[in-house]
Formats: structure tokens, C-alpha cells, sequence
């Protein structure tokens, strides 16, 4: 029979629930090195392989579990790490350029948190100085900081857009996030061409014609 816990997280899982603005982590999450972190998923990995009726003795298959233990670590879960966190240089404004900046189409892969399947998609920022400008480079990065964890859409868009204000020094910030959740389009109701898209914005922003003018530019 399955139980009530299990209802529950098929019901949290299909409807795409996240139930915080930060990345849920426990205190101890970084006490082990990435290597003993590694071992142990390559071990639980094995395991898994093994239900599923796997022989890893097929020289395909024998270093799957190693593969997947690198992969999650050092790749695809590495924004879990504040060590792995970009170093955000910011500028003053000296040649006082005072409307809007945008970087559009940044590109990014992310990963479902209930499902642990891809998330690919692209965000669009835009800004207006209030004093500080920050590199070009340095918003793909953030946004591939976030991305590069277990993910919720509606989370990610609101932790790119907190780190620009933190760093840009001002409520004059929006973020656009547009994205295919693998978890609609390979499984549940197999929706192959739907996207989600979240967006977050404050200060001037809140106006609706400066944001309908960066919404016509993206």
C-alpha cells in the first residue's frame, strides 16, 4: 500500500510545490570533501543500478557509478558549494550612463528538485544604475551558479534577482526566466512543447511602462 508520505510527494512533485526561497541545505551539508561525497553516491549509485536489474559488470556500465557521483558534485549540483560562488566585481558608474542595461538569452541548465531532471532554459536581466555597474560576464555566472543546484523556477529567478540587488546596490533590478521543465515533457503528462517562465522585478521596474519597455526589448 503506499503511503501517506509517498501521496504526498507525488502530489508536491506534479504540482511543482517549492516550499522555500532559499535552497533547502542542512547545517552539515558541506562536512565531507567533494571525493568522500563522490565515493559515497558512486556507492548508492551502484546500488540503484543494481534494482533496476543492471549488470555492471558490462564494461558500458562499470564506471556509471563513479560518472554519475562526478557529475552531480563537480557539475551539475556544484552551485550547492558557496566555495564554487562566482566573485562578483562591481564598477563605479563613471561614465554615468543612467537607463536601462540588459542582458538577454543567457543560457542555463538547471534541475528539477523533485524529479532530478533537466531544466534548460534562458534568463533576461536588466538593471539601472544606481551608482555601480557590474561586468557583463559576471550575470551569465550568477545565473549559472543558481542554476547548477536542485532547482524550483519561481527560487532561481528570486535568488538571481536578490544577488543583483545585493551587488548592484539597488531595488532597480529584473529578471525574466524562461525555461522547459523535462519532468512535463518526458514524464507525467508528457507535454513536449509547453515552458514556464517566472519573473521578478523591483524599484523602477514596479512601473509598468519601464517594464513593458524592457519586455519589448527582450
Amino acid at each position: 500500500m503506499i503511503s501517506k508520505n509517498q501521496d504526498k510527494a507525488d502530489e508536491i512533485g506534479d504540482n511543482h510545490i517549492g516550499t522555500s526561497t532559499e535552497t533547502p541545505l542542512r547545517s552539515d551539508a558541506f562536512a565531507k570533501t567533494d571525493e568522500q561525497k563522490m565515493e559515497s553516491i558512486a556507492f548508492h549509485y551502484q546500488k540503484i543500478m543494481e534494482e533496476l536489474g543492471l549488470d555492471l559488470n558490462d564494461d558500458s556500465l562499470s564506471g556509471t557509478p563513479y560518472r554519475v557521483a562526478k557529475m552531480y558534485v563537480k557539475e551539475l549540483f556544484s552551485g550547492l558549494d558557496p566555495k564554487n560562488k562566482p566573485k562578483i566585481s562591481v564598477f563605479d558608474n563613471k561614465y554615468e550612463y543612467n537607463k536601462m542595461l540588459i542582458e538577454s538569452d543567457i543560457t542555463f541548465n538547471s534541475s528539477c528538485e523533485h524529479h532530478f531532471l533537466p531544466i534548460i532554459g534562458k534568463a533576461h536581466i536588466g538593471y539601472i544604475s544606481s551608482g555601480k555597474v557590474i561586468g557583463l560576464s559576471k550575470m551569465n555566472r550568477i545565473v549559472q551558479y543558481y542554476g547548477r543546484r536542485p532547482q524550483v523556477q519561481e527560487r532561481m529567478t528570486m535568488q538571481i534577482f536578490n544577488e543583483l540587488k545585493t551587488a548592484l546596490q539597488t531595488d532597480d533590478v529584473i529578471v525574466v526566466v524562461e525555461a522547459e521543465h523535462l519532468c512535463v515533457s518526458t514524464r507525467g503528462v508528457n507535454d513536449k512543447s509547453s515552458k514556464t517562465t517566472t519573473i521578478e522585478y523591483g524599484g523602477q521596474f514596479g512601473e509598468t511602462q519601464i517594464r513593458n519597455d524592457f519586455l519589448k526589448m527582450i
